[in-house]
């Protein structure tokens, strides 16, 4: 099923420095042929998480996207103090930040924590089904009890947070998307590791 232009918009739920980072990120990535997953602040930390359309990511991919965007982020100096920039792949527990996500990790176990609460609730963990209609749609325990899980229906426009569950079903699926690539199971990457990795790369030859 091919993706429709409104399922491959990002949720993006940034706020202070990390939304004007994310700002600046976003069109650095797109003329490479990337895309944002998420920008995180942990401290003087810059966490930037992206990937290629397919999912994948590699170590050429960090080293490239950190050289044409820290000299972008140094002059338009969004944080006022000494900063680490780090660059990762999404990993095989990934947030899903697109519609499109739901629908390519359907089958798989997720957990979502919503921004507005639904049915009472801000927490859900389910089996995805899927996406329609502005909704994420997954099997869910019955919450009266019963074996049979039931399918509900999350406005994806609500969702803060989601990411897939590590499980060996999903470990499996991940090998078989993508062969090993750099650092493609979701390391941080900080620019000096970049910088290490690339020197090595030249000393082999």
């Amino acid at each position: 099923m091919e993706a429709t232009t409104d399922q491959n918009i990002r949720l993006a739920r940034e706020t202070g420095p990390a939304q004007r980072i994310a700002a600046l990120a976003e069109p650095v990535l797109a003329s490479m042929g990337f895309r944002l997953v998420r920008v995180k602040m942990i401290g003087s930390t810059v966490q930037i998480m992206a990937e290629r359309p397919d999912g994948s990511f590699t170590i050429d991919d960090c080293a490239q996207f950190s050289r044409a965007f820290s000299p972008m982020l140094d002059v338009a100096d969004p944080i006022s103090s000494r900063y680490l920039l780090e660059v990762s792949s999404p990993g095989i527990d990934r947030p899903l930040v697109r519609a499109q996500d739901f629908e390519d990790w359907a089958g798989h176990d997720t957990k979502i924590e919503m921004a507005v609460p639904q049915a009472g609730r801000k927490r859900f963990r389910g089996i995805i089904e899927g996406y329609e209609d502005g909704e994420v749609r997954l099997y869910i325990d019955n919450p009266e009890g019963g074996s049979e899980k039931i399918l509900v229906g999350i406005p994806f426009k609500d969702i803060a947070d989601a990411h897939l569950v590590l499980t060996d079903e999903l470990i499996e699926a991940a090998r078989a998307r993508h062969a090993p690539k750099g650092y493609g199971d979701g390391s941080e990457i900080a620019e000096d590791q970049i910088s290490n990795a690339e020197e090595e790369k030249e000393e082999n030859g």
